[in-house]
């Protein structure tokens, strides 16, 4: 016990020989505006696990309303053309695209079972844009404080190429609470 005090009392006075007060506030207030900071960068939300045990992402029992139509209850935050348009599906790419990792999500409610769901908006990105069945709906939109829950972004960051093409809107699970 002795010899783990004597390496303690070492390594503090090297350290008070070595730092000054005014370093280490430093390194600290760094520390936690680097901390506080953490919650505003982007997040990649398209491999994450889906809310219900049991359950595939991207799948309702009852999944009612055509995926062409920007009234489909996956597209109440949607703002872009839509993939099902475009050559993809409400939760595929299409073809000579990449989705793009970081997203922007939103809460719908599916009319077909009343419950609230999780969607996740993935932006498909390497080419030009689709030009068809362009959709802008803003329900439940954050203001920019809050760039997670945003549809006003170019989220084709990650990607080989930032040119957006379409979006997709993938069921992640359903909302806590489960009712809108």
């Amino acid at each position: 016990m002795m010899d783990l005090d004597r390496l303690f009392e070492r390594t503090t006075r090297g350290i008070a020989r070595r730092a000054s007060r005014r370093g280490i506030l430093s390194l600290t207030g760094k520390m936690i505006a680097g901390g506080l900071a953490l919650p505003l960068l982007p997040v990649e939300r398209a491999t994450a696990a889906p809310a219900r045990a049991g359950a595939t992402p991207d799948t309702t029992p009852n999944d009612p309303g055509d995926a062409q139509s920007c009234e489909y209850w996956r597209y109440c935050a949607i703002d872009g053309y839509l993939c099902s348009c475009c050559g993809g599906t409400v939760s595929s790419c299409p073809p000579g695209t990449e989705m793009s990792p970081i997203t922007w999500i939103g809460t719908c409610m599916n009319p077909g079972d009343g419950r609230a769901y999780i969607i996740s908006y993935n932006d498909c990105c390497g080419r030009s844009s689709c030009g068809r069945c362009r959709c802008n709906r803003n329900e439940g939109e954050r203001p920019m404080v809050r760039p997670q829950a945003n549809n006003d972004i170019n989220w084709c960051l990650g990607t080989q190429s930032a040119a957006y093409h379409c979006s997709t809107a993938i069921i992640l699970g359903t909302a806590p609470g489960g009712k809108a």
